[in-house]
């Protein structure tokens, strides 16, 4: 086994390995992972084995003496194939990665594996190999998650909110106007957090033109069709994850939310989705825990995933 840095002439190799892989999703693909390429410098890997066959991708930039894996996504890790690299693969992998970026001058790496809900086959082998090679937990966010084979209920109020929101004509569906929604989600985080969203409008609508199939916008509006709120989701295999959500003054007043979202773990649920992934609900690196959100969360049956971020010396 060998590994090489990748580039760009590289990307039909990358891409067509990510979409065979056990763990990897949409996100690892080269254009989604190269739209903001002026703010990271890629240092991705890619795994060989001795016939020349990728087994293995690590998307990653390196920023300093840090590498981490990858700071431009919500999770990134080894993806690996489906026979390797396996656990002893892994056990011979790791050091040569850690290795190729002690030559670069890195000291340490920020390693962000790929939750379980979106493996399609079992691939923790990189979770082994970090406790083997001495790191330490860097950061822990709770990511509130439904089963949708087997969803816990929604609590009283989230039902009753839902079937009078019905009974007043608010109705859920798919749109492309993301700039509208854009309006209201910037509106909301200004507003509650003094901030702006990760991703531009113009970044979003290349992202969303590129994969119109992954990233899908849901808005909820009146009969007359005033849009109250929306949620942007993105598919990544049997799950579906809320990327992005918000609603007007009016539509919070009005409980939208819990219209939203009971209307569409119904539709995952019946579309076969695995998992609806409601997000996280943290600041401050995980180290505060947002109560209310959570328990909004919560209140829709979402149960804790943890989205565990590592520092591994080098």
């Amino acid at each position: 086994m060998y590994i090489r840095r990748y580039h760009h002439q590289l990307k039909p190799d990358w891409d067509s390995f990510v979409a065979l892989s056990r763990n990897g999703t949409f996100l690892f693909y080269r254009d989604y992972m190269d739209y903001h390429a002026d703010r990271f410098c890629d240092c991705s890997l890619l795994a060989y084995d001795d016939k020349d066959r990728i087994v293995a991708l690590l998307p990653a930039a390196i920023d300093g003496i840090t590498v981490i894996s990858h700071g431009g996504l919500s999770y990134g890790g080894w993806i690996l194939g489906q026979k390797l690299p396996d656990m002893l693969g892994m056990m011979q992998l790791w050091p040569m990665m850690m290795d190729f970026y002690r030559s670069l001058g890195a000291k340490d790496l920020i390693y962000r594996p790929v939750p379980y809900i979106y493996h399609k086959y079992p691939s923790e082998e990189d979770l082994y190999a970090l406790y083997r090679n001495g790191a330490s937990v860097d950061r822990v966010l709770i990511s509130s998650v439904i089963d949708l084979r087997s969803p816990v209920a929604c609590s009283s109020s989230v039902k009753w909110h839902f079937n009078k929101g019905r009974r007043e004509g608010i109705m859920v569906s798919q749109s492309d106007d993301l700039e509208s929604f854009w309006s209201i989600l910037t509106a909301r985080l200004d507003e509650r957090y003094s901030a702006v969203p990760v991703h531009t409008i113009e970044e979003m609508r290349l992202l969303k033109s590129l994969f119109p199939d992954n990233i899908v916008l849901y808005v909820a509006a009146t009969s007359t069709g005033d849009v109250l709120g929306g949620v942007l989701v993105y598919v990544c295999g049997d799950v579906v994850k809320s990327q992005y959500a918000a609603s007007t003054s009016f539509g919070r007043e009005h409980h939208i939310n819990d219209v939203l979202n009971v209307e569409l773990i119904q539709r995952f649920r019946d579309e076969g989705y695995r998992y609806f992934d409601l997000g996280t609900a943290n600041e401050d690196g995980g180290r505060i825990l947002n109560e209310g959100l959570i328990g909004q969360k919560i209140s829709y049956g979402g149960r804790g995933i943890a989205y565990m971020s590592y520092r591994q010396p080098l």
